[in-house]
């Protein structure tokens, strides 16, 4: 989500060249979830950029109803992809198995939310500096709190210092843009998807850069860590 058709242009293009270039470093068919996740930012960016348009018809209103469709459905699987993509990377066979647990968590909010556009009418509409959108939800603050927790839970139980490092400062800073959204400021989203996305990339440069072992970077918390 990001505050102009504009914005939310370029913004996929810088996102995907960050999703590009960590793929042209993967090594293991494993990590390949975490390397392609800019790559599916972009497209998201792409995507909202044509509701944008449909709302102040530059577009039809079946492209940019398509659009709106594709954006929610992506936006409500982010719960299982991004656990699955962080267990990629995860060397250590009991704390994929918590991340499994988070997948299995996204699954369940997943389905309440897709089913929620599938039943329910949706709607988005032109705010200051965003798009608004409207889906009708049951038990909607549980259902947002289970998806911060699914989303955001897997990086706080990695190995990698790194990872967690990133998760507690990417569950502040999803609160943050939330709160500058729902006050009527503006919306950020692209930016820190701008920033993942650049991380991301940077994490396998390191990697492909060292052969035999993970990046600095990505060194194990040493036991007796989280």
């Amino acid at each position: 989500m990001c505050f102009s058709p504009q914005a939310d242009l370029v913004a996929g293009v810088v996102v995907g060249a960050c999703g590009v270039d960590a793929l042209r470093h993967v090594r293991h068919p494993r990590q390949l979830p975490l390397a392609a996740l800019p790559l599916l930012f972009a497209a998201h960016q792409f995507d909202e950029a044509f509701v944008w348009f449909g709302l102040d018809g530059r577009v039809s209103a079946e492209v940019g109803r398509a659009a709106l469709y594709a954006y929610l459905a992506f936006a409500f699987l982010l719960p299982v992809i991004v656990p699955v993509a962080v267990a990629g990377v995860e060397p250590d066979r009991g704390r994929r198995r918590w991340m499994r647990g988070f997948a299995g968590l996204g699954v369940v909010v997943a389905a309440i939310l897709v089913t929620s556009i599938v039943r329910s009418p949706i709607d988005a509409q032109m705010a200051h500096l965003h798009l608004s959108y409207r889906v009708d939800v049951d038990y909607g603050l549980l259902i947002v709190g289970l998806y911060v927790v699914a989303t955001c839970g897997p990086m706080l139980v990695s190995t990698y210092r790194s990872l967690v490092a990133f998760g507690v400062v990417n569950l502040f800073v999803v609160v943050l843009l939330a709160w500058l959204v729902s006050s009527g400021f503006m919306s950020l989203w692209c930016a820190w998807a701008a920033v993942t996305s650049g991380l991301i990339a940077l994490y396998f440069r390191e990697a492909a850069a060292e052969p035999d072992a993970e990046p600095e970077s990505m060194l194990p918390i040493e036991s007796g860590g989280p």
